[in-house]
């Protein structure tokens, strides 16, 4: 619990003044943090074998190039430009052919060019977020972070119906809603008071997120089950890595741009 404590409040300490700062500070943070789970994909043994020096360093030029070439950008379909696609998939698929079959496969470098796209993407998106103001990405972040609190809260309270036990054993229906009513109603609370007045589609896109971000956490959790690993990384001990700290927070903002592309 201590280990879990300390690690935590220098995460906070590193975190917040970025968040607060925005503009390049943030972005900086922002690409690093997306090297670390980049890593943290490619240390993943069960999925892939290990892939090349050579094709991971240009994985992670794609990756680069994927935020650093949106920083401006807050549209989901203008962060999926066709540039940055085209650019991975000749990155990563062309050389298989220099490879032997057994080093590297059109199934590694799939592999590679899922994670790389995925990553890609969702960082951007989680900087244009962050473009948007202070008070709207506080809200985002929130979602996902008060919904697992009342989840976790509630379910070791009053939690007896497991929701996903192959995948999480831990996690119960009664925590799940718990968390969800208590992730929507907060959550529009406060983008009430900080970001602007409350329409139908804060209130329905808030509780949206707040599923979806329960849904980002069991889906990273199935890929560290078939992994047969606890957590993604030792980063931050008592915690795990960055994908499993921002597993939430990925698909919940992935989702929101899509649901303001759609409407």
């Amino acid at each position: 619990m201590k280990k879990r404590l300390i690690s935590a409040i220098v995460a906070l300490i590193i975190v917040i003044p970025l968040i607060i700062l925005g503009g390049y500070p943030f972005y900086i943070g922002l690409a690093l943090i997306s090297i670390i789970g980049y890593k943290e994909f490619l240390d993943l043994k069960v999925d892939h074998k290990p892939i090349p020096a050579v094709v991971g360093i240009l994985g992670l030029f794609c990756l680069c190039l994927f935020i650093i070439t949106n920083i401006n950008n807050t549209g989901l379909f203008s962060i999926l430009s066709t540039q940055n696609l085209v650019i991975a998939l000749l990155f990563l698929i062309t050389p298989i052919i220099f490879y032997k079959d057994d080093a590297y496969t059109t199934h590694d470098a799939l592999y590679l060019l899922g994670v790389v796209i995925f990553l890609g993407v969702s960082f951007s998106l989680i900087g244009a977020a962050r473009l948007r103001g202070l008070d709207f990405f506080c809200y985002l972040l929130l979602i996902p972070i008060i919904t697992d609190t009342f989840a976790y809260i509630m379910g070791s309270k009053i939690g007896k119906n497991k929701l996903c036990p192959r995948i999480s054993p831990n996690k119960t229906w009664e925590g799940s809603i718990s968390g969800f009513v208590a992730g929507t109603i907060i959550g529009i609370i406060i983008y009430g008071i900080f970001v602007d007045k409350i329409t139908l589609f804060v209130v329905l896109s808030t509780a949206i997120l707040s599923i979806v971000g329960q849904m980002g956490d069991l889906v990273l959790s199935k890929v560290k089950r078939e992994n047969k690993i606890k957590d993604f990384s030792n980063l931050m001990p008592g915690h795990g890595g960055v994908m499993d700290r921002l597993d939430s927070l990925i698909f919940v903002t992935l989702t929101y741009f899509l649901l303001i592309t759609i409407f």
